[in-house]
């Protein structure tokens, strides 16, 4: 009985979900481009790496080895990928860093001092970025794990004591190494569950389009990732802003995503349109004041645009202009069909049918062009800032339609991030980074 009851709660959970009124699918064919501009961000974010002072003594050899920067970061060989319930994957294998050190060595009675080049190589990192939905609706970096080694190191030693440093450069730079390891883990989660996060928090969730109506763009679930691409479902409902708690029931058909060729495709479905025309009607935009004598005036009537997407995305009968410049999603709109219907009786609704011609002649000379002059400003497509829609091609479909696009990174990452991320959060020691040892994958 326990098992069909929640049988049952999981299917009536189903049964009420809400349906995306815009989709959107990263492909790996992004993460190439991805990974160029992430790479330069992250060999710019290890160079902040802090190691602590070495010091000791080995019999008569007393050394300090201290003010250890990362000078520079190789890779020989980078991934980035998708991978089921991790969501993203970057991997690094065979790297170099170099460093620079000074060194104090008092052996006997002879001391000595100056700066060292060093290189740490044989660097691996494997690092896991978990995507989430936060209670807000946002998209969030939940969890990094995090795995990272330095095989070996060398230091180029020099001076009077030479052969010296040679034969103790090994209890030194091993030292030096396990300290290096212990550094990488904590500045790439810092890396991921802050700044990243502050470049993601520029993405739009709620967010006016005009003085009239915002957008919501909340997610409606966790990311979810497959081996070949990450799909994202958004609400995509237009409200109007003088009714912030109001919302539209979505009733039309869920936007489908199958295509993998272009970077990134985004889907909207007919209720993203009829919510932006619903909510302009509430709004008071598309209200038409009708006198003269073939109109009762006791009839209460309502004209209601709510239904253009229909009209707008059944195949043979498309009558709107889509154009997609950098993140803006922009409509020019031609009425084709509009319906008029009272709110008293169907009778009444009948009645006004006579009157559809003349409407349809006011709606085209005076509501339309009001109404393009909105749509045609556009509306923001739920990127991060920074990042540009290029080569876009619109698809439609039965109920709804398609952009396939590329990307381009109009600004780079440390620009935005620098830009947004709270300036409590610049020292990546201040981050609440767990211990190397749970970090790991």
């Amino acid at each position: 009985m326990a098992l069909f009851e929640a049988l049952f709660l999981t299917l009536l959970a189903g049964a009420h979900a809400e349906l995306p009124g815009c989709k959107i699918r990263i492909t790996s064919k992004a993460l190439e481009l991805v990974k160029q501009e992430g790479l330069r961000f992250l060999e710019q974010e290890l160079e902040t790496i802090t190691i602590p002072d070495l010091r000791g003594r080995e019999g008569s050899f007393y050394y300090n080895i201290s003010e250890v920067k990362v000078s520079e970061l190789q890779l020989t060989s980078s991934e980035l990928h998708f991978q089921p319930e991790q969501e993203l994957m970057l991997q690094i294998t065979d790297a170099s860093l170099g460093l620079r050190f000074r060194r104090q060595l008092l052996y006997w009675f002879f001391y000595d001092a100056g700066y060292i080049n060093a290189s740490a190589e044989g660097v691996s990192i494997r690092t896991a970025l978990l995507l989430s939905r936060d209670p807000t609706g946002r998209i969030k970096v939940s969890n990094v794990s995090c795995q990272a080694s330095v095989s070996r190191m060398h230091a180029a030693f020099e001076g009077t004591f030479k052969q010296v440093y040679e034969i103790l450069s090994t209890f030194i730079t091993s030292g030096m190494r396990f300290l290096l390891n212990q550094q990488i883990c904590p500045v790439l989660y810092h890396t991921g569950t802050v700044l990243l996060n502050s470049l993601l928090d520029t993405v739009p969730v709620r967010s006016s389009v005009d003085e009239l109506v915002g957008i919501d763009y909340s997610l409606l679930k966790d990311p979810a990732a497959s081996t070949s691409s990450l799909d994202m479902d958004f609400r995509g409902a237009f409200f109007p802003l003088a009714e912030g708690n109001w919302s539209m029931p979505n009733r039309a058909v869920e936007p489908q995503l199958q295509e993998e060729e272009r970077m990134v495709y985004v889907a909207f479905s007919e209720f993203f349109f009829d919510s932006a025309m619903e909510s302009y009607f509430r709004a008071g935009a598309l209200r038409l004041s009708l006198v003269g004598d073939k109109v009762p005036q006791e009839l209460d009537m309502l004209l209601r645009a709510s239904y253009f997407g229909n009209i707008f995305l059944l195949d043979a009968r498309l009558s709107a202009k889509m154009a997609l410049r950098g993140k803006a999603l922009r409509t020019q709109l031609d009425l084709r069909r509009f319906r008029i219907y009272s709110n008293q009786s169907a009778l009444e609704s009948l009645a006004l049918i006579p009157l559809q011609a003349p409407l349809k002649t006011m709606l085209q000379i005076g509501v339309m062009p009001m109404l393009n002059e909105r749509t045609w400003r556009g509306v923001q497509i739920p990127l991060p800032e920074g990042m540009d829609f290029v080569h876009e091609v619109v698809t439609n479909h039965a109920g709804f339609l398609t952009v396939g696009a590329d990307l381009h990174f109009a600004k780079g990452l440390r620009e935005v991030i620098e830009k947004n991320r709270p300036t409590e959060t610049r020292d990546p020691t201040a981050s609440s980074a767990p211990p190397p040892s749970t970090a790991a994958v």
